[in-house]
């Protein structure tokens, strides 16, 4: 019998990956460096999946710029990669469970690091009026197809926003911000610098505990609810001060999510 899974991946949320403008986009000095660890991270979920009895496996490069080394990637594993690349980036009914795996808080979180939602410069977006990062909107379109994200992995605050959602979600949390405190109110550029220290563990000991959170999430996927939220949809976008003046707004709505999810902001 089939056992499909659907994996999403970030990079920010990477034990090792230690800043943004080193490590996570093309130029950046250690760039490929952030690459391989993210791939090899990505390589442990895929290992507890297997274990786990998955037979089937799809790897989304959800990085702006991608993240993802091709020739690194577990050849037991699919990879979606490229861009453009819009919602519902490869998910669909076909898939028995999936997972998050290197990412990073929300903006904001206290505790966080190097987080952020959508790039430095939001300072929030909510959905129905509910705050959600990243994370939050990827359980939210798994859920459209009646996926439940299982198992996610990234800091320690990721991982707590993660349980704050669906509270049965197995987590590997592999780095934890120092700074406490909210980012809120700062420009993009004092955003990005905001949170940039953490606590790594070894990314080897990172691996295995994204393989053993993997594992048990794939599962007990039965046991894990689905986030979701009703529709209509109002979705509300706030950026962060520049200039001197305060951040602009823009508001979307729609009946489906994935077409709310679609619309140019």
């Amino acid at each position: 019998m089939a056992l499909r899974v659907y994996i999403m991946t970030d990079m920010e949320g990477v034990a090792g990956v230690l800043s943004a403008a080193d490590y996570t986009s093309p130029g950046s000095r250690y760039y490929e460096v952030g690459r391989e660890l993210a791939t090899q991270e990505v390589n442990a979920a895929i290992e507890g999946c297997l274990e786990a009895g998955a037979t089937e496996i799809l790897v989304v490069d959800g990085h702006g710029p991608g993240a993802i080394v091709p020739q690194l990637l577990h050849p037991q594993a699919r990879l979606l990669a490229g861009r453009p690349m819009g919602y519902p980036f490869g998910c669909s009914r076909d898939f028995d469970a999936a997972l998050i795996i290197g990412q990073h808080a929300k903006a904001n979180t206290d505790g966080g690091h190097l987080c952020h939602t959508g790039s430095f410069d939001v300072e929030e977006r909510t959905i129905n009026g509910v705050s959600l990062g990243e994370l939050g909107v990827n359980m939210l379109f798994a859920s459209y197809f009646g996926v439940p994200t299982v198992a996610v992995s990234g800091d320690l605050a990721a991982c707590e926003e993660a349980r704050a959602l669906v509270p049965e979600v197995e987590t590997a949390a592999v780095k934890e911000g120092l700074r406490r405190g909210s980012a809120h109110g700062l420009t993009a550029e004092e955003n990005q610098a905001y949170n940039g220290a953490a606590f790594h563990l070894s990314p080897i000991e990172a691996r295995k505990r994204v393989r053993a959170a993997a594992r048990a999430g794939v599962m007990r996927r039965a046991e894990i609810g689905r986030y979701w939220l009703e529709p209509p949809y109002e979705m509300v976008w706030t950026w962060r001060p520049s200039g001197g003046l305060s951040g602009r707004t823009a508001r979307i709505t729609a009946d489906d999510l994935l077409q709310l999810l679609s619309k140019p902001i």
